[in-house]
């Protein structure tokens, strides 16, 4: 039976990943951020309610953590409702968004990119960053795999086809002189869910894919609609996301029991305590979403052809609103 190698994210039971930028905004959405960030007064009393999405995954630990420990409320305010709505799939999160069922969602690189081109660049914008890391390549020790050139004729997973990691593998192997049989080389990738992966693996060793490397993993999306009807509630929205990442990391052992509960009255299931340290120890809680990232990754998505045009993600970025809750912070801004 052939060995396996997998590429997967260690933040299970759920996955995403990728990313992209630029500092261009339309002129209503550029008008809506800077009238939340230079006012004083951006604050509507009106009562709104604010659907909001994540994952049950440690990606998404700001609002498994801020939702319920009162962070989100407090900043939000009381006159915003917060209704929570989670997630399986990021594709998911984007039909939802586009039928107008959710006006805010934590999600990963691909889905965002995917959901603003097919919107013509109209339906979203990305107000703030959440996680950074989390990828690693699981090798069998066995496997006799000591360098790229060795994974010719060897079987390697990746968790969705299309999905973040699986660019990252595809543009990898190509880098390293390689390929996927689909595309004439001689690696065989294919999807298996993390569930299986995990199984196949309980005894393999880590290696990291990109080491040190910094990338988005996790972002905030906000409905550009919404954006610009109530930016006050996003100014409130990435306050308390700003607020939630310095708590959990000056606080990681009380975060990490937070999110596995969390994640166990989500989905049923708590993680392992290895596990969840072993997630821990390879991602970055972060507000900053890493722009430079998500343009490597959608110019990988469209060389591989899982994107029709080149990609033009003008205007994907809205941070005005974040570089002016650091600002009040005494943060250092995040770059465009």
């Amino acid at each position: 039976m052939k060995k396996v190698v997998s590429l997967l994210i260690l933040t299970l039971p759920l996955i995403l990943l990728v990313a992209c930028g630029s500092d261009d905004e339309n002129p209503q959405t550029a008008a809506a951020t800077t009238a939340a960030a230079d006012t004083g007064d951006s604050t509507n009393a009106d009562p709104v309610t604010l659907r909001l999405g994540y994952f049950a995954n440690i990606t998404h630990s700001q609002p498994l953590v801020g939702l319920h420990n009162g962070i989100f409320q407090e900043e939000l305010g009381d006159h915003v409702t917060i209704e929570e709505k989670t997630f399986n799939a990021g594709p998911s999160v984007i039909e939802a968004l586009f039928a107008g069922e959710i006006d805010a969602s934590f999600i990963g690189p691909n889905p965002a990119i995917n959901g603003y081109i097919q919107s013509g660049g109209e339906a979203l914008r990305i107000v703030a960053g959440a996680t950074s890391g989390g990828a690693l390549f699981i090798v069998d020790p066995e496997s006799g795999i000591a360098q790229p050139e060795d994974l010719n004729g060897k079987k390697i997973a990746s968790p969705q086809l299309g999905n973040t990691q699986d660019v990252a593998l595809r543009a990898w192997l190509i880098e390293q002189g390689l390929g996927a049989k689909e595309s004439g080389g001689d690696v065989d990738v294919q999807p298996i869910a993390n569930s299986d992966t995990l199984a196949l693996f309980q005894q393999g060793a880590l290696a990291e894919l990109w080491p040190d490397g910094k990338y988005v993993t996790t972002h905030l999306i906000v409905s550009t609609d919404f954006l610009e009807e109530r930016p006050d509630v996003v100014e409130g929205l990435v306050r308390a996301t700003v607020k939630t990442t310095e708590w959990i990391n000056e606080n990681p052992e009380e975060a990490k029991t937070l999110v596995n509960a969390q994640i166990e009255e989500i989905s049923g299931a708590a993680l392992p305590q290895a596990v969840i340290d072993a997630a821990w120890e390879n991602i970055e809680i972060t507000y900053d979403p890493i722009t430079s990232s998500l343009v490597k990754s959608a110019e990988d998505a469209f060389a591989l052809g899982y994107l029709e045009e080149e990609p033009d993600l003008d205007g994907i970025y809205a941070l005005d609103i974040l570089n002016a809750v650091l600002q009040d912070e005494g943060l250092p801004p995040v770059e465009h």
